[in-house]
Parts: C-alpha cells; sequence; structure tokens
C-alpha cells in the first residue's frame, strides 16, 4: 500500500472553498403607511425578482394604520405564498413597523424595503451578493456610489443627507456613503441584540450607530444601487424635523444610550 497523502495548507483552503456555501435565509420586512396606489405593484416587483425564488424567503409587510384603501389591498396580498401581513391599529411611524417586522421575523438575513417604489427590488441580488458569499453581517445599499441611473430632485435633501452620514461616520469609524438609505441588510441575530426605540425615521442613524458598536464589529459593505426618488406631491414624508431629530439621534446614542 502507498503512503497516505496529506494536504498542503492552500490545498486545503480550495477545498474548504469549494464547498457551497450554507443557503441564505431571508426575511424581508416592508413598512407601509397610505400606500394604496403602489403597495401591489411594489409586492408584484419584490415577488418577480429572479434570485429570491432560489433562496427560502419570507415577506413580511406592516401596516402603520394606513386610512387610504391599503389594508383592503394588504387582505387580498396576504393570501399570496411566502407573504405574511401584520396590521397596527394606529400609525405609529416607521421605526415601529420595522421593529413589529423585526419581531417577527424567521429568517437568517433581513432586508428593509420600502413601498413607495422610489427603490428597485431588481437591486435586491446586489444587496444580497455579499451575505451570499459569506463576506458581510450587514450591507448598505447606496444611491451616490451607484452606476445606476437615479432621478434628480431636491439638492438640499441631499446636501443634509450627507451631513448626517458624515457625522454618522465620525462617531461610528465607519466610511458609508449613505447612512439614510433605506435597503439594508442584516443578521437577524445581530437585529435581537440591539434595543431600538426610535419609531420614526430616527430608525436610520440609531440602527447604524448601534450596529457599529456591536462587539465584535460586524463586517459592513455598501453596494451602488439605482433610486427613484418621489416629490411631496407624489407622497414624499421625510421632512426637515427628521433631519433635525437624525441629529439627535445620533449623539444620544453614541454618547449616551
Amino acid at each position: 500500500m502507498g503512503e497516505p497523502t496529506t494536504m498542503t495548507e492552500a490545498e486545503a483552503k480550495r477545498a474548504t472553498a469549494a464547498q457551497p456555501a450554507p443557503a441564505l435565509t431571508l426575511s424581508i420586512v416592508m413598512p407601509v403607511y397610505n400606500e394604496a396606489r403602489s403597495i401591489e405593484q411594489i409586492v408584484e416587483r419584490v415577488r418577480d425578482v429572479g434570485l429570491l425564488n432560489e433562496l427560502d424567503y419570507e415577506l413580511i409587510i406592516v401596516d402603520d394604520g394606513s386610512k387610504d384603501g391599503t389594508r383592503e389591498k394588504l387582505a387580498a396580498l396576504e393570501k399570496l405564498p411566502r407573504v405574511r401581513v401584520i396590521y397596527h391599529e394606529k400609525n405609529q411611524g416607521k421605526g415601529a413597523a420595522l421593529h413589529t417586522g423585526f419581531a417577527a421575523a424567521r429568517n437568517d438575513f433581513v432586508l428593509v424595503q420600502d413601498a413607495d417604489l422610489e427603490y428597485d427590488p431588481q437591486d435586491i441580488p446586489l444587496l444580497l451578493e455579499p451575505a451570499l458569499a459569506g463576506r458581510a453581517d450587514v450591507v448598505y445599499g447606496s444611491r451616490f456610489i451607484s452606476g445606476q441611473s437615479r432621478r434628480v430632485l431636491y439638492y438640499w435633501h441631499s446636501i443634509v443627507n450627507r451631513m448626517l452620514t458624515t457625522m454618522s461616520n465620525m462617531l461610528t469609524n465607519l466610511n458609508i456613503s449613505d447612512m439614510e438609505v433605506c435597503y439594508k441588510v442584516m443578521r437577524r441575530e445581530l437585529l435581537q441584540k440591539l434595543k431600538l426605540r426610535e419609531k420614526r425615521f430616527g430608525f436610520e442613524p440609531e440602527v447604524t450607530i448601534k450596529l457599529a458598536r456591536l462587539k465584535p464589529k460586524p463586517r459592513f459593505y455598501e453596494v451602488g444601487i439605482s433610486y427613484s426618488g418621489r416629490t411631496y406631491e407624489e407622497g414624499k414624508k421625510i421632512g426637515w424635523k427628521d433631519g433635525v431629530r437624525a441629529v439627535w439621534c445620533m449623539l444620544r446614542y453614541a454618547l449616551v444610550d
């Protein structure tokens, strides 16, 4: 009999790399408030993403007390496979809807998807790629590093967004280009470690700072995405008061809480 063969370290690494990565399971959480015009279309767009058909995923829609006919449309949509709908009896805010969705999520990763058609679900595979490859624990989309199309709208919104992102980066020692972006993918086990308080748009700076403060620090990645923002006449909800609140949230959660 011949001598037993042993792998070199390089061969062992290649053999390990050749093994298929564990299947990624995904919970998509969609907060909804008065989106009767877009809710059916956005749900259809999510369900049409080819990659999702290869994954174990669920779509959790949290209606935050809508009064414009959204709830009636959701009554039909929740009969679709992989779709779950949770109803808030009164409006509490985007952050509150996300808290409810996160608590209901069952899968390894959680992705936040807005219901207003500003973000294109065809970008979901881009967001999931670093997680699928096993490189990332948290993935943010970015409207500022993208080579994709972007609707041109409010100059001062972009300036304030960059200022808030810069402040967040200074407090977290991250180099994110778009902290306020909706599209975020996070390991559910990380979210379970966070005590999230913000019920409105303060969710974005709060979750960023609290994720960055975890030990060991999660692996953050960022990918460029397309963006088709709405005007206020079309239903945009965020305003200047939310920008002020974001500054307060960053100072509170980075320095106190």
